[in-house]
């Protein structure tokens, strides 16, 4: 915290307000309205208790090492010579270029994933003088827009459930907390809740507007940019909600029985080339190295760069195939979801997380029991497939490769909402189930 938040960051948190309230009526309605400010507040809440969380408690990480240790040589270079900060800013940051007296100190600068939002860090910089706390409320503004407008997309659907979408896609606490900050869960969370509103707007509104297929290629972009492996995961619940949709759309109960075989060849096709594509380029993610990437990093946050957090878990053997990931995925996405259990804590923020994933479990195991939940009787809603797919891909995927919980809290966020989202589309097929029931036995 320096001199200079303290001056700029109030100005921000205003001004930040006051456009909130000039573009709450355009986004809103009667019952939404009462959701807009507290989502807004708490995302910027998040923001700065992130920043003093890492800066008292880490003291230091990659938030600073975004911005403090990052964005800011850019601001400072922009101050020195613009030529130079247009260069770090939106050139190829190549060394050669004559910034080797800034990008020398920018820690991600060999690293493209994180430079991204180093990039999108020291735009924000311009207008706050590189002011941390206001350069984060920049960024929880960013992420509330994407949050409110996946809120949006299962509203206008679920118009009933809104109590229940809002807590999932706005008031999650580890999501407005490390989805807030100067970080790449940030931007990811908010650019996936911008391409699944512009998607639905296309495809099941059906309107094929320049703006929607813009923002949509703009958000996937910044996905891809930044944490490829969530595209991974995400893409092919896209095609699944793709194709399911045009299936769902033909009136004809034999005509939808006799597309299913080819739809699901073509979706699970579709899927896997889209996987392959992402991968190329980049070894890490080609798929026929994606087991070893993810033996790769789980022992090395679990051994070596987190071997001193105390947060480690471990769920068996990583050989590198196919065959262990796949093994190990029912434990993979149990400790995605469900854990630390309360007896696994070992600190404060443990202890948080571990407080959210055992309201996660009562509110699922509420599902399956209280509910008497039949899986299969909700796979023909495509909005809860969609959801599904891509959450629990997600979790198995960063539970077998993280083993750390530490990490695992932040890796997570990105499915979190999804999930949600799908178990209060249950809730509400059997709240509206039993009305149904209800009203038929009365008469």
């Amino acid at each position: 915290m320096e001199q200079r938040d303290l001056i700029v960051t109030p100005i921000v948190i205003f001004l930040v307000l006051a456009g909130a309230y000039a573009v709450r009526p355009r986004f809103t309605d009667e019952v939404t309205r009462k959701y807009f400010f507290p989502a807004l507040l708490v995302k910027i809440f998040g923001a700065l208790a992130l920043g003093f969380i890492y800066q008292y408690y880490y003291s230091g990480g990659d938030t600073y090492n975004f911005h403090t240790h990052g964005s800011r040589h850019i601001w400072e270079a922009f101050w020195d010579d613009p030529t130079k900060g247009f260069k770090l800013l939106f050139g190829s940051a190549d060394p050669a270029a004559g910034v080797y007296k800034y990008s020398s100190r920018i820690i991600f600068f060999n690293d493209p994933n994180s430079y991204f939002v180093v990039r999108v860090a020291a735009f924000f910089d311009l207008i706050t003088f590189s002011a941390y706390s206001a350069t984060a409320v920049f960024f929880a503004t960013v992420g509330f827009a994407g949050g409110w407008l996946l809120f949006q997309t299962f509203y206008q659907q679920y118009p009933q459930s809104h109590r229940g979408l809002a807590l999932a896609c706005l008031f999650i606490p580890s999501v407005f907390f490390w989805g807030s900050g100067v970080l790449k869960d940030t931007l990811v969370l908010a650019a996936l809740g911008v391409s699944t509103f512009c998607f639905y707007k296309i495809v099941l509104n059906r309107e094929p507007t320049l703006s929607n297929f813009v923002f949509l290629l703009l958000s996937l972009f910044v996905v891809y940019s930044i944490k490829k492996f969530v595209l991974q995961a995400y893409l092919p619940a896209l095609v699944i909600l793709l194709f399911g949709t045009r299936i769902s759309q033909f009136r004809s109960t034999a005509a939808k029985i006799l597309l299913i075989p080819g739809v699901i060849m073509v979706t699970f096709f579709s899927g896997y080339y889209a996987v392959v594509k992402i991968g190329e380029g980049d070894n890490r993610y080609a798929i026929d190295r994606l087991a070893l990437t993810a033996q790769t990093t789980a022992y090395d946050i679990r051994y070596w760069t987190g071997r001193d957090a105390g947060s480690g878990y471990t769920l068996g053997e990583l050989d590198g195939s196919f065959e262990s990931m796949i093994r190990l995925a029912p434990a993979a996405i149990n400790v995605t979801l469900f854990r630390p259990y309360l007896w696994e804590v070992k600190n404060p923020l443990m202890l948080l997380s571990s407080l959210e994933s055992l309201a996660l479990m009562l509110f699922s195991l509420y599902l399956l029991v209280r509910v008497n939940i039949w899986l299969p009787r909700y796979l023909g809603n495509i909005h809860l497939l969609f959801c599904l797919v891509f959450s629990l891909s997600f979790a198995f995927a960063v539970g077998v490769s993280t083993f750390n919980f530490g990490t695992l809290s932040r890796y997570k966020i990105p499915m979190l909402p999804f999930f949600m989202i799908a178990l209060v589309l249950i809730l509400d097929h059997a709240n509206r189930l039993r009305k149904f029931r209800s009203l038929a036995n009365t008469e």
